[in-house]
Parts: structure tokens; sequence; C-alpha cells
């Protein structure tokens, strides 16, 4: 039995020991800097851009950028709506996913228009095909990608993300944000919400 000493780490090994713990922690370090780096120059390069046409790009190349995407499978396109009721669009997210079938039908997408009508209906102005009446148009839509999107007004800006959901697993397959940075002081213009001007009543004094 040994007693009246204590058990003492080598010089060496406990120095060895200390520089593997901290070449760690500042490979730990390194990699959390190159990822706020690269966090940094999406917000600036790709997330945050300055007009709307911009903005409708940057979201269809983040979403058709995942290998996930199946090219030959239909992709169904509804419209954005508003963050705080789900069951509220505006001609501002109208426009958005209106401009969202060009641009990913254009990248080889099989995009699928489910608004056509049984039948092509004629009036006085004109000949029509898509409706948004429920009673015209197909009852089922088939096994396909269902683009979704929400758009949230904050001062000078618009931000909007984007998913691409399978219909039948309810799976998100891909998804996008973007900042539409319109820098205006009131957006109404593109929501179409302005106020009407303030009107006075002139009177004859008497």
């Amino acid at each position: 039995m040994i007693t009246g000493c204590a058990l003492e780490i080598p010089t060496t090994t406990a120095k060895n020991y200390e520089d593997t713990s901290v070449a760690k922690e500042d490979k730990k370090v390194q990699i959390t800097k190159q990822h706020i780096q690269i966090a940094n120059d999406m917000q600036k390069n790709v997330t945050t851009q300055y007009t709307l046409e911009d903005t409708i790009n940057s979201l269809a190349t983040q979403m058709m950028q995942n290998t996930k995407m199946n090219t030959s499978k239909p992709v169904l396109i509804t419209s954005f709506v508003r963050l705080d009721n789900f069951k509220k669009t505006t001609e501002f997210g109208r426009i958005v996913s209106e401009s969202l079938i060009n641009e990913i039908s254009n990248r080889g997408f099989n995009v699928i228009e489910y608004r056509g009508q049984l039948a092509v209906s004629i009036n006085e102005q004109g000949e029509y095909f898509i409706s948004r009446n429920p009673h015209k148009i197909k009852d089922e839509i088939p096994n396909t990608y269902v683009v979704v999107g929400t758009y949230s007004r904050q001062y000078g800006k618009v931000m909007l993300n984007a998913r691409v959901l399978d219909n039948i697993t309810g799976k998100i397959i891909s998804s996008a944000r973007a900042t539409y940075q319109h820098n205006k002081r009131n957006d109404c213009v593109l929501f179409k919400d302005c106020q009407p001007a303030r009107t006075i009543k002139i009177i004859e004094e008497k």
C-alpha cells in the first residue's frame, strides 16, 4: 500500500491535453465565424432585394436549388397570403404567385394551371378559361408539389417566405425567404389600401 504521495500528471501530457482542447474550441469558433459570414453574404446578396422582380427571382432560385425537387413532378402555385391571415391575400400576393409561375416554368419545372375551367366561357367582352369559381374547375388535384407563401409588411420592406410541399405527405421539400426592401415610408401604394385624401367643406361666412 502506497501512502503519502499524490498522483501527478506529467507536465508534457497535461500540456498536450490543453493544446488539444484549445485547438478543438478554436476550430468551433472558426467554423461558426464562417457560417456567420455565409449568412451575412446570403442576406446581402440573395435575401435582400430592392425590386419586386429581383425578390421573386430570388425566391424561385432558392427553391429550385434544392436537389430534392423532382422536375418531372407537377408544381401547383398558390397565392401568397398575409402572415396574420392565411385566408386573405391582395393584388400584391397574387402578383408574386403569378410571377413565380413564370419563373419556375422557365426553369424547366412542370407547372400546372389548376384554375382552368372544364370549358372555355365566352361573353361580349372576351373569351375566358381561367376561373376562381370552384364550381367551374376540376374537383381534384393530382399528386403534386404545392408552392405556398406568406408576406409580412414591415417598415420600409416586405418579408416573404415560400415553401414547396408534397401535397400527399405534407413534407416540406424546399423553402425560401426574401426581403423586398422598397424603402417607402408608406407602402399603401403597393397594397392599394391608401386612405382617401382628407376633404374639408368650404362654406360661406356669414
